[in-house]
């Protein structure tokens, strides 16, 4: 047995998941090892080919298309979004972050489309998950946990945001989530296509991403897993099968953690943004695109700000950049994410390195879980 082998048996084995598929990869050195099962009968073995919900592992990929119409010169970083998404065109700012939703003042500038990549918009989560204009987004917007098939469809989904007030104003701070599903729309209204028909043509079918859409074919059912969260009392509950929410497309198709995916797939992704944007002799993203994707953009402030989701990390377009080694699995200029489902992703651009571990329990907070540490601590020493 591998140590990778043994670190996923692990865990199986503490009833902390059901199955886990983990990869390490460096050049053209690939591991990959999987363990216990889709669903906590057992009576399936969770493989490299098993369907996961990768929750914000979606988020990279999001980002990517969005770069794709930058690429094209269709957007630019600097261009307000309210020439796509007019609902946000005049945005109004809570007075302070505590202030009661009705306390506002105008936007001092329109958001960007680089402050949808950076997450700087003013929508999203900070460490204060009780603030008043914070919480719409989750009774209005269905934000998370990832529910598919309660979310309304764009065009509601953004008009309900629009009466929502940013929690700070475009640029000032980093704030988790809703900027990514706002990628999503915007990419779909720049384009003329629906997200999974955009990222389907310009990601997904160049890269061999078979696997991965934001719903499940029935013939393919026979591969997903089983999401579980952990009960108070101890082991695991049922959080949806699968022939629940992802067995069909839904209205909305989240830019933030709507995706499923299998471990190849993934690879797939990152191995194209290790090669700078190419594949097979196909450029699909260009170097400086990828150079910007992987870069930090946030102040030191926004850093020390952001704790509770970034443990000081920085933030490039859709992914936490490590800025130093706060731990052994720190490598600066490691970029990539982890997903509430139990999922992460990362590459280290400098030395060709990738970890992939995909699992199917969400995770009870925004701070990794003792499988994804020691998953890090054995992809750092590979």
């Amino acid at each position: 047995m591998t140590e990778l082998q043994h670190i996923l048996e692990t865990y199986v084995e503490k009833g902390t998941v059901p199955g886990a598929v983990g990869l390490v990869a460096r050049g053209e050195r690939v591991e990959v090892a999987a363990a216990g099962s889709r669903d906590i009968a057992a009576t399936t073995p969770m493989t490299r080919e098993s369907i996961v919900r990768i929750a914000s592992i979606s988020k990279p990929v999001t980002a990517a298309a969005v770069m794709t119409l930058v690429d094209d010169g269709r957007i630019a970083l600097d261009d307000a979004i309210g020439t796509w998404l007019p609902e946000l065109a005049s945005p109004m700012v809570v007075r302070t972050p505590s202030a009661p939703v009705y306390d506002v003042v105008p936007a001092a500038r329109p958001i960007t489309v680089g402050d949808l990549l950076t997450s700087r918009a003013g929508y999203g989560f900070p460490s204060e998950f009780s603030l008043p204009a914070v919480t719409p987004l989750f009774s209005e917007l269905h934000q998370a946990p990832p529910r598919p098939q309660l979310v309304p469809a764009p065009d509601e989904w953004l008009a309900r945001l629009s009466r929502i007030p940013l929690l700070h104003q475009p640029g000032e701070a980093w704030l988790y989530n809703t900027c990514s599903d706002l990628q999503g729309i915007l990419v779909s209204r720049v384009s003329g296509r629906t997200l999974p028909e955009f990222l389907a043509e310009r990601l997904f079918e160049p890269l061999g991403m078979a696997d991965t859409g934001f719903a499940v074919p029935a013939d393919r059912l026979d591969r997903f897993t089983s999401l579980y969260q952990p009960r108070p009392e101890g082991g695991l509950q049922l959080v949806d099968a699968p022939d629940g929410q992802w067995s069909s497309p839904p209205a909305f198709p989240s830019g933030a953690g709507g995706l499923v995916s299998t471990v190849d797939d993934v690879y797939a992704f990152a191995r194209m943004l290790l090669a700078e944007g190419t594949v097979g002799g196909r450029r699909l993203l260009s170097p400086e695109s990828v150079r910007q994707m992987t870069t930090d953009w946030l102040t030191p402030a926004q850093r020390a700000a952001s704790t509770l989701f970034l443990e000081g990390q920085g933030w490039g377009f859709g992914g936490s950049v490590d800025v130093e080694a706060i731990d052994p699995w720190n490598v600066p200029g490691r970029y990539g994410w982890v997903g509430g489902t139990g999922t992460a992703a990362y590459i280290v651009p400098s030395t060709g390195a990738v970890t992939i571990l995909l699992s199917q329990v969400e995770m009870t907070s925004p701070t990794p879980p003792d499988l994804m540490r020691d998953f890090w601590r054995y992809g750092a020493d590979a």
